[in-house]
């Protein structure tokens, strides 16, 4: 049979093809490769020498499923709905071909890959890998068979549960669940597939018998599907809202999983149309595209990073240990200083913490984190002992005085191409980098709390941050599994300032007469984690108050701090720290706070404020109108120019839901001239905090988005 594919590795051996899959980096399953996989597979059927086939694959994936940027360029349903079929057919072809197929799968199986799995007749999975369809994670649902086969496997509730909520799960989890035959260890996996392919061959097993699509034993009777079809709808609508896809899988499974299989896969197929055509498909795939780009700057492009094995941590307290967390977890050896023993104490303690929730779900041993920190994790309390570190992390107390002061010795201490990175969220990276003799070193690294899960990483450049600093930054923050946003230095960064910008314009209305439980339900319905009271009570009031001045000294009137959160801080009340902000946390549900409440009633009757009752949309378009304006004036202070990173930024940071594509892309889905139109309205209105920023008005006039084409 043929050998000479560009992707497809064949060898024969005891009348058995081994087709390799060998498509870099990832096996990733574009049409070009679906061709050259199933020309090989053809060949292989029509070969009298060959009496069976199996399919593995190079590097760490069996593949990791469709090529999705082809997927997002067909905006035709027909030829969507048409290269879906064909690859049904494709499916099909393997199903009920003349000879057995075994996939031996040597890395992770997600999405299209699993759905060739499923095809075959027999699945043998390396140890450790993960497999699932994970679609809905992109807004789409599997379209190559995926709603149909995977339940006739595991039965309906199991596929309901991978295919609705995308989570991928263990190949020994796929064995017990019935979607892989067997597991073994890396090293044997041919060795097993060679021995299972010669058990087809002496007629010990019947591929015909081993159709996916004939299996009806795990499928339930319709009382029963009805019962958990209903299950699955109800818990979907309390996780999906906004989303398509999910609701879309169950749909598939629904109207499935019937005697006519053909029809089955034509439904799924319509149903997987629907979605990839839609805004949230759209969304979520240029959110996931653009978050596999982040980071990928062209200043550093070709910059080699430098080696970091030994972290530095500076401060034990709630984003020390986060971190912390972070370089233990990914394989650091890590050196946490602080002021004395009591202070390290502390420290280890907090680290600890963080390991709570993975000890509790299983996924971690005490014994294995008490390992971990004996052979990774030393403490001092002595800045000298950090002669040997390739990175320094200071999170220590946000005094520009008092962290100047440490990386001034401290630059005596290290080697000079040591990396100094700072966690501030608010002081300017530039004037700490001038107490040193290369402030090329200084760089940002702004985590998020709690640092060990927000996926966030905001990375600062001062004016004098080199290309090395920042591509060894980025590379650390891939490392760490965190998507690295890079900025300029400027007040409160990007995100600090978007997030002022967002929910700050809250207080405003409260002001203007606003219940301030309409502004919460306003921001959750339109799908954001929490509202801006909540979540200010979270973060601390005193400390969005001192960030709201610091914003005020910078920026002038147009940063006002309101004259409701003035008072509002001036109860003491700072929120969930002192048991009580805009809610009182002293019983077991948040209440409205009595005293906030109090001097907002007062202020609204000194100032002859009448209560006002604002629609959510105008709640809703008064805040973003503000934050993408907000937007613009960064990009015009160059503290950041690309608009997927700021729209990633604000859903890795803020949780402004991934439905909607970030806030540009929110922007320009209303269309940028009804924006400045807007903004125009509410300067009359409410003054010079709307004033639209010069890029708005260009863009507005000239008909320009901020995402080209």
């Amino acid at each position: 049979m043929k050998s000479d594919y560009r992707t497809v590795k064949v060898e024969l051996e005891q009348g058995v093809a081994i087709l390799t899959l060998n498509n870099p980096p990832v096996n990733q399953l574009s049409r070009a490769f679906v061709e050259e996989i199933r020309d090989a597979l053809m060949a292989a059927f029509g070969d009298d020498a060959v009496k069976a086939v199996i399919l593995t694959a190079t590097g760490k994936n069996f593949t990791g499923g469709a090529d999705i940027t082809e997927i997002q360029k067909i905006t035709e349903r027909d030829l969507l709905f048409q290269r879906v079929m064909e690859n049904n057919r494709f499916l099909n072809s393997l199903e009920e071909g003349p000879k057995p197929v075994i996939v031996a799968m040597n890395g992770t199986c997600l999405g299209g890959g699993m759905e060739i799995a499923m095809a075959s007749h027999y699945r043998i999975a390396a140890t450790g890998i993960q497999v699932g369809q994970p679609e809905v994670q992109v807004g789409l649902i599997p379209g190559a068979g995926g709603t149909q086969r995977l339940p006739r496997l595991v039965g309906l509730p199991d596929a309901l549960q991978m295919i609705a909520t995308g989570q991928p799960i263990s190949a020994e989890e796929g064995k017990e669940k019935g979607c892989i035959d067997e597991v073994v260890p890396l090293e044997r996996l041919l060795e097993k597939a060679r021995q299972v392919a010669q058990r087809f061959i002496s007629g010990e097993l019947n591929h015909r018998d081993r159709m996916t699509r004939l299996r009806k034993d795990r499928l339930p009777n319709i009382f029963m599907k009805k019962m958990i079809i209903s299950y699955a709808k109800d818990e979907a609508a309390k996780r999906g809202r906004g989303y398509i896809a999910p609701f879309k899988a169950i749909e598939a499974m629904e109207r499935g999983l019937s005697e006519d299989f053909e029809a089955d896969l034509r439904i799924e197929a319509e149903l997987f149309c629907d979605c990839a055509l839609s805004d949230v498909a759209k969304n979520l795939i240029g959110i996931f595209l653009n978050t596999r780009a982040a980071g990928k700057l062209p200043r550093i492009k070709g910059v080699e990073p430098q080696k970091i094995r030994t972290v530095a941590m500076l401060g034990g307290g709630v984003m020390g240990s986060g971190i912390s967390n972070l370089l233990l977890n990914n394989g650091f050896d890590m050196i946490l200083w602080d002021i004395n023993d009591e202070a390290i104490q502390k420290g280890l303690t907090a680290i600890r913490r963080t390991f709570d929730y993975p000890i509790k779900k299983g996924k971690m041993t005490q014994e294995q984190l008490d390992r971990m920190i004996r052979e990774h994790l030393t403490t001092t309390i002595s800045l000298s002992d950090l002669k040997q570190v390739d990175l320094v992390i200071e999170a220590v107390l946000e005094d520009m005085g008092i962290k100047q002061g440490i990386w001034k010795q401290l630059q005596e201490i290290c080697r000079p191409e040591v990396i100094f990175a700072t966690n501030t969220s608010a002081l300017p990276i530039t004037e700490m980098a001038s107490v040193l003799k290369e402030p090329g070193r200084m760089i940002g690294l702004h985590f998020f709390n709690p640092a060990e899960r927000m996926q966030l990483l905001e990375i600062i450049c001062g004016k004098r941050t080199s290309d090395v600093t920042l591509a060894t930054s980025v590379a650390f923050a891939r490392a760490i599994r965190k998507v690295p946003i890079v900025v300029n230095d400027g007040p409160g960064f990007y995100v600090s300032r978007q997030l002022g910008a967002l929910m700050g314009e809250s207080t405003y209305m409260v002001g203007e007469g606003t219940e301030p439980a309409l502004i919460e339900e306003a921001v959750l319905d339109f799908g954001m984690p929490m509202g801006p009271a909540t979540l200010s009570d979270l973060t601390g009031i005193d400390i969005g108050y001192h960030v709201g001045k610091n914003f005020e000294r910078s920026f002038g009137e147009r940063w006002k701090v309101s004259p409701i959160y003035e008072l509002v801080y001036r109860t003491g009340c700072y929120g969930r720290k002192t048991g009580a902000g805009w809610y009182d946390y002293s019983t077991e549900k948040p209440v409205p706070n009595p005293k906030v409440q109090e001097v907002i009633k007062k202020y609204l009757k000194e100032n002859h404020v009448q209560p006002k009752k604002l629609s959510k949309k105008e709640i809703i378009d008064r805040m973003l109108a503000r934050a993408i304006n907000e937007a613009g004036y960064m990009i015009e202070e160059g503290i950041c120019d690309r608009p997927q990173d700021m729209d990633l930024a604000v859903i890795y940071g803020l949780g402004f839901p991934p439905y909607r594509g970030g806030i540009l892309r929110y922007a320009d889905a209303w269309g940028v001239r009804n924006v400045y139109e807007h903004l125009l309205k509410l300067e009359k209105e409410h003054g010079v905090r709307f004033k639209p920023a010069s890029l708005i008005k260009e863009m507005a006039e000239s008909g320009r988005t901020f995402y080209a084409g």
